[in-house]
């Protein structure tokens, strides 16, 4: 052996060809397996936090309608359970998340090249899964994880709850006869109805804010996720061309940026289709593209070049609209540092 195996250098490594076929393949197929596994094991976990949340619902509304001297209290304090759960589950949706995100790699690169040795791979899969064994990270943030939780599930829990409170005090120990009577009602100590009555819309509108803002947080690859309806899509869009002309206000951009990736990405697209490619960036991605003609200094042939500025976020699904269209096109995608214009800051003279 010589002396730089032995040392251990950086040329010290092993060869996944020196293996046969047979052995990496098995070897892959138990690692996927080993993945799945896990990502079951926390998708029990998540249905586990779900039924703690409703069964404890369930309860708590049995008790406070039972009698009419039960206290509406008892609704508040289960509200509160409501959000630690949907903490505890976001938690773990992230867990879900990463160990669901190697078994993705594996399904659409590993297992879509076997069955279709035609379909194209992702040139980095292996070195992305190898990155996620060697470090492990969330492929989600936790914003985007109680997003998409609360609006799945807890929303509808939640709203149950807060009617369920408003309900118990019109109607228990007696009809309520007027306002008056429905703050003194809502009264909780030393905490008057108007208080409460305060503290529970804010805090139902914080709610409500994190499920409307994280709506564009989609950094999963891994779980199934649907998109709008068109009918909604072509809604918005009508509703967001009628502001910009009467109020000279985008609705896209009134998302807060703290909320999102509000950084700005120009992407520049060479392709012998790009009719075909700058038509979903329009109708989908709703964002402006430039075509450029240019000349390849290798080949002297002529290629489209299509020019587009987006957000971060935007990146992926503009590469998958990309490839779909063109599966061969080049993409380069650089930082803007400051972009103004229809769609983004207010163009300032």
């Amino acid at each position: 052996m010589t002396d730089t195996i032995a040392t251990g250098s950086p040329t010290d490594r092993w060869d996944p060809s020196a293996l046969g076929s047979s052995e990496t393949t098995t070897a892959l197929v138990h690692l996927y397996r080993g993945e799945v596994s896990r990502s079951n094991t926390w998708r029990m976990r998540l249905d586990a936090t779900t039924n703690w949340a409703v069964v404890t619902t369930g309860i708590a509304l049995s008790f406070a309608f039972g009698t009419a001297q039960s206290t509406p209290v008892v609704i508040l304090i289960v509200t509160l359970l409501a959000l630690l759960f949907l903490f505890i589950e976001a938690r773990r949706y992230r867990y879900y998340e990463l160990w669901t995100h190697r078994v993705r790699l594996l399904e659409t690169n590993f297992y879509s090249s076997l069955l279709s040795p035609a379909y194209r791979v992702s040139p980095d899969w292996a070195e992305r899964v190898v990155d996620s064994l060697q470090r492990p990270r969330f492929p989600i943030g936790l914003l985007e994880a109680l997003g998409r939780r609360y609006r799945r599930t807890y929303a509808l829990l939640l709203l149950i709850l807060a009617l369920s409170w408003v309900l118990k005090l019109i109607i228990h120990p007696t009809a309520v006869t007027g306002w008056s009577e429905f703050l003194q009602r809502a009264a909780i100590g030393p905490f008057s109805g108007w208080v409460v009555l305060a503290v529970g819309v804010i805090f139902n509108g914080l709610l409500l804010a994190l499920g409307l803002l994280t709506v564009g947080l989609r950094r999963s690859e891994a779980e199934v996720l649907g998109e709008a309806p068109r009918f909604y899509r072509r809604l918005f869009a009508r509703l967001r061309a009628a502001t910009r002309e009467a109020l000279e206000v985008d609705l896209a951009g009134l998302k807060p940026t703290s909320w999102r990736d509000g950084r700005k990405q120009m992407v520049f697209i060479i392709s012998d289709a790009v009719e075909e490619v700058a038509k979903p960036l329009l109708e989908q991605l709703d964002r402006g593209v430039t075509q450029i003609r240019g000349v390849g200094m290798y080949s002297g042939e002529e290629h489209g070049i299509l020019m587009c500025v987006v957000r971060a976020q935007e990146v992926p699904e503009l590469r998958r609209l990309v490839h779909e269209q063109d599966p061969d096109a080049f993409v380069v995608v650089t930082g803007a540092q400051d972009v103004r214009g229809e769609g983004f800051r207010p163009l300032e003279a």
